[in-house]
């Protein structure tokens, strides 16, 4: 892995441009395939992401983050379909919430297919899904496959809702910065865990439990 670069140095490209979105796009994919780290813009917060088979590059992203293991990192993927090849079964809850809410603020968390080799932190052999509804994130994610990313922030401190908050608390950590402009007021997914025998809302965030219960016609536990 390189070694991080200053702030004033970052690769940054203004997504608002046509020129510099591809630019930086092709940049992005680059830097993901050789085991850098990114930051990218996504509906929520922005976010500090890597290729989620790459267990060195996920342990550089929570030295990013300055967190351990015991918080795993979520990964991100570019369209429905790419969840079957992640997943041990797809339950029809999960089918039912990825039609009503991807992309979109809904994270799932399922047992993870025994064969990937991947390492997000301790994760007791599930992953946690979604499929953002941002336009760089998509054309990133379906460049590249399904990366590990999590919010761009240290731990402790709140998530960056501009590029330029990422910039500055990161320092220099990534390889590559997409400015696609204010993320507005942080909002966080929705969590649903549905490796039990009734789906549990770990965390309510821009979608509501009741909108959960509603699309899987049943009662959720909520923690």
């Amino acid at each position: 892995m390189s070694a991080p670069r200053s702030a004033e140095t970052q690769p940054l490209f203004d997504c608002s441009d046509p020129d510099a979105r591809l630019r930086g796009l092709t940049a992005a994919a680059r830097a993901v395939r050789a085991g850098e780290l990114v930051v990218l813009p996504t509906d929520t917060v922005y976010g500090i992401g890597c290729d989620a088979f790459s267990g060195t590059s996920v342990r550089s992203l929570l030295a990013a983050k300055r967190r351990g293991p015991d918080m795993p990192v979520g990964v991100l993927v570019g369209s429905w379909t790419t969840i079957d090849g992640l997943v041990t079964n797809v339950p029809q809850s999960a089918r039912a919430l990825i039609e009503a809410f991807w992309p979109g603020e809904v994270s799932l968390v399922l047992e993870h297919a025994p064969s990937l080799a991947w390492d997000l932190g301790s994760t007791r052999g599930t992953v946690m899904l979604r499929m953002p509804l941002h336009p760089v994130a998509l054309e990133l994610l379906r460049e590249v496959g399904p990366m590990a990313v999590s919010s761009a922030n240290t731990s402790g401190n709140p998530p960056a809702s501009t590029v330029t908050e990422a910039i500055t608390q990161l320092a220099g950590s990534a390889a590559v910065y997409l400015d696609g402009g204010p993320s507005g007021d942080p909002v966080a997914s929705t969590i649903v865990d549905l490796t039990g025998t009734r789906p549990r809302l770990l965390r309510e965030g821009g979608v509501s439990g009741d909108q959960v219960a509603e699309v899987v016609g049943q009662e959720i536990d909520r923690v």
